[in-house]
């Protein structure tokens, strides 16, 4: 696609009036080489909610004004500062100098959005990110499926642990819920929300009510695979866009109402073939099943006046987590 949007303002306006409560997510690569793009539609384009996802390396360059006008910034950091500094150089300490400075005037959700790989310790990289006391939530996705060769050594090996290391980080925070403060674990809250109220669709709607739009005007299902034809719904000058469906086996899986196939590329696109679908589908099954046991215990805990059933009630709206990694 174009490294310029090509269509007006105009019309990207009239495509998003079209939405009566809309978000608008400024996605890349990196938007904030952008920035005066992004105040440009800000200012003339209203919408209830505005998102950001960055590397959180030029977050000191957006004014304090239109910092507080988004709901949920998403910044790319992956844990421990030698597993974030592994994959993405020497960033880590300028990535932290800038959310702590938006943090003394900003009160929307900061989610340090966290990319799952082979040096990932789940358990010790997630507790990490939440002791700083600076992200409002802590999201990650596993880097399954897409990755690039030599990522993975061992990825079967990796899930058994990743997998241990999501029960024990489980625990950690149903005893957290005990003792009255519900830490912003984003899977662990979507999926618990999931449980009360069911997908039929993938968390992050990519497809259904979450689009992408590219710089040449087309309209997206998902924003991380451009090229394929069965993503491409259409036009921001068209009526009416094309649909897409969530393919077996996942919609008969009884999984399926709480992770809602998980992810549109990961349902059609079967790069790992069966056997890595099945392993990427063992972490998701994990994920459900260590917060399904401890769901009767949690609502107890809500019975009992200890923490408010809302606070656990994950997204608000839709702010472009995927929720199941």
């Amino acid at each position: 696609m174009p490294k310029d949007i090509t269509y007006s303002i105009e019309d990207l306006k009239k495509f998003i009036s079209k939405d009566g409560e809309p978000s608008i997510a400024f996605y890349g690569g990196e938007p904030l080489l952008r920035v005066e793009k992004i105040k440009e539609i800000m200012d003339k384009i209203k919408a209830k909610h505005y998102i950001l996802q960055t590397n959180g390396l030029l977050l000191d360059k957006l004014d304090e004004e239109y910092i507080r006008k988004f709901s949920t910034i998403l910044v790319s950091i992956d844990g421990r500062k030698e597993t974030t500094e592994f994959y993405r150089g020497k960033v880590y300490d300028r990535v932290i100098r800038n959310v702590k400075k938006i943090n003394g005037y900003f009160d929307g959700e900061i989610i340090a959005r966290m990319v799952a790989t082979q040096r990932t310790e789940i358990y010790k990289d997630v507790t990490h990110l939440l002791s700083l006391g600076i992200f409002t939530h802590i999201h990650w996705q596993i880097d399954a499926v897409w990755s690039n060769d030599g990522i993975w050594q061992d990825f079967r090996s990796w899930t058994v642990n990743y997998n241990k290391g999501i029960l024990k980080l489980v625990d950690y925070w149903v005893k957290s819920i005990k003792a009255g403060r519900v830490l912003g674990i984003v899977p662990f809250l979507g999926v618990f929300t999931a449980i009360l109220r069911s997908y039929n669709h993938p968390p992050c709607a990519s497809g259904f009510k979450s689009f992408a739009i590219t710089t040449d005007g087309k309209v997206l299902a998902c924003p991380i695979c451009p090229e394929l034809d069965w993503n491409l719904l259409g036009t921001i000058y068209d009526s009416k866009l094309k649909k897409v469906k969530i393919l077996d086996p996942c919609p008969s899986c009884e999984y399926f109402s709480v992770c809602g196939g998980r992810c549109l590329f990961f349902n059609r696109e079967r790069l790992w073939g069966e056997e890595g679908f099945n392993l990427v589908c063992s972490t998701v099954k994990n994920l459900v099943n260590s917060i399904k046991s401890r769901f009767n215990e949690i609502l107890k805990v809500v019975e009992m006046g200890v923490v408010d059933l809302n606070s656990l009630i994950y997204p608000k709206f839709l702010n472009t987590t995927e929720i199941i990694p």
